[in-house]
């Protein structure tokens, strides 16, 4: 934790670095921008409180453990509930047993409840998104060469002008394919200008360079792909107000059960994946999506909810992403539910934050990995020594475990086992994978083996 910790407070610190050797005038004005998204992100927080007729919340832990309310890192308090919503059983009671019973019924169920209660849902007629190709050229990537497209997707905005919306993404493609290649899309961050990433403590650099994760996809012959999902949703709630969320809602603050930015990323992923359909360098039935940390949990959210994505890489995405909500281990409910990440959920998610709490979800997050079914999942996390405990190795792999009967209900393999691995162990059997890296708070460590496991699906 104390490695999360330090990696954490480096970012912001390299941050904080680069404004300072900005012009007084740019570091006073960066700062203004963030007070003021801070500020409104507060106000449309408090917003949907009034809306949902709540007073107070539950403070959610502290990630640093020498804090007096630190989260709890003790395995044998995590679990205070006695049972989890089972994904095989319908609402009136009745068992799921047949594949036509799963998605006609219980699959349907599982779906409204995410919608209503934890993602939002997403509106009908959403406005159309018409492609272009910014730039095109051939460039290396090491030893590869590649014919590399930026690309924006222009969102109609003439129902509502004052918004305007653009997808922005990145397309790279062996430049001596003959063929359509496989694409692993990978969720993007983007950093203030002058940032430089940290170097991680001293014990977690490789011995010698590896390849980048785009290098070992170039060399099995795949493609690469990288969405920004704040191009077209911020990712604070302050954006609620303007980006494809704003678009839709003409500027008007949310109602409880409308879409929060999880869904509204996982939305222009789809769109993306439009444009892959049509792109002759690309395999669209072999497209794949990855993201770290935040952008993890809308890559499960992503999968869970567009059938074209053929296997998701979901990397540390802890709580609203596939760590069980109902353990007490790490981030919480009450974490998510405040006003500095509430913007990733629909409104409705606040209420298991007081005064309902997380034993009164509907759904859980293996039920989130069941809605991916039969399609593969892995589930990446790093070291508790490194990345820290916040985002909960053993809940997201419970995550992954307990959607189990479902996988097998449809034909497919579970993960095969209900016991937490040991550090480094891949559990790469079934069609729901697990894997605990020796790293910190990235997917680095484990993308090889995961390439192994996708090649099991696109070769």
């Amino acid at each position: 934790m104390k490695s999360s910790i330090y990696f954490l407070t480096a970012l912001v610190l390299t941050a904080l670095t680069a404004r300072a050797q900005e012009p007084d005038s740019t570091r006073k004005a960066f700062l203004a921008a963030q007070a003021i998204i801070k500020e409104q992100s507060e106000k449309d927080h408090k917003q949907m409180l009034e809306q949902l007729h709540i007073t107070a919340l539950r403070p959610g832990p502290s990630g640093n453990p020498e804090a007096p309310n630190a989260a709890n890192v003790d395995e044998s308090q995590a679990s205070p509930y006695t049972r989890l919503p089972d994904p095989l059983v319908l609402k009136n009671g009745k068992k799921v047993t047949t594949a036509k019973q799963w998605w006609q019924q219980r699959r349907p169920e599982i779906v409204e409840d995410f919608d209503r209660e934890i993602y939002g849902r997403v509106p009908k007629n959403l406005p159309k998104v018409t492609w272009e190709v910014i730039s095109e050229k051939k460039e290396m990537n090491g030893d590869f060469p590649v014919i590399t497209k930026t690309l924006q997707g222009h969102v109609d905005n003439s129902s509502y002008p004052a918004i305007k919306v653009d997808i922005e993404l990145t397309l790279s493609t062996p430049a001596n394919s003959t063929s359509p290649v496989p694409v692993m899309m990978s969720y993007g961050f983007r950093f203030p200008p002058g940032f430089r990433m940290p170097n991680p403590p001293a014990t977690t650099l490789p011995a010698k360079p590896e390849p980048t994760w785009q290098q070992q996809l170039l060399a099995k012959g795949w493609g690469y792909a990288v969405i920004y999902p704040t191009s077209y949703q911020a990712d604070n709630g302050a954006g609620l107000t303007k980006g494809i969320i704003g678009l839709v809602n003409k500027g008007q603050p949310r109602k409880p059960d409308d879409w929060g930015a999880l869904r509204a990323w996982a939305w222009g992923a789809s769109r993306a994946l439009d444009y892959f359909e049509t792109d002759k360098a690309v395999d669209a039935r072999k497209v794949g999506i990855e993201g770290l940390s935040r952008y993890g949990k809308a890559t499960a959210v992503t999968m869970a909810y567009e059938p074209r994505f053929a296997i998701a890489f979901v990397g540390s995405s802890g709580e609203g992403g596939v760590k069980i909500h109902r353990r007490k281990f790490g981030e919480q409910v009450e974490n998510v539910a405040a006003s500095g990440e509430y913007h990733w959920m629909a409104g409705n998610f606040i209420k298991y934050a007081g005064p309902l709490t997380p034993n009164d979800l509907p759904v859980d997050a293996h039920e989130l990995v069941a809605l991916c079914a039969p399609r593969p999942v892995f589930i990446s996390s790093g070291s508790p020594k490194v990345e820290g405990n916040w985002v909960d190795a053993k809940g997201m792999f419970l995550g992954g475990a307990y959607a189990g009967p479902v996988y097998k209900l449809l034909g497919r393999k579970d993960m095969g086992t209900m016991e937490f691995p040991p550090i480094e162990t891949a559990l790469v059997d079934g069609d729901v994978a697990f894997r605990q890296h020796s790293g910190g708070h990235t997917t680095g460590p484990n993308w090889p083996t995961f390439l192994l496991f996708a090649d099991r699906y696109f070769n």
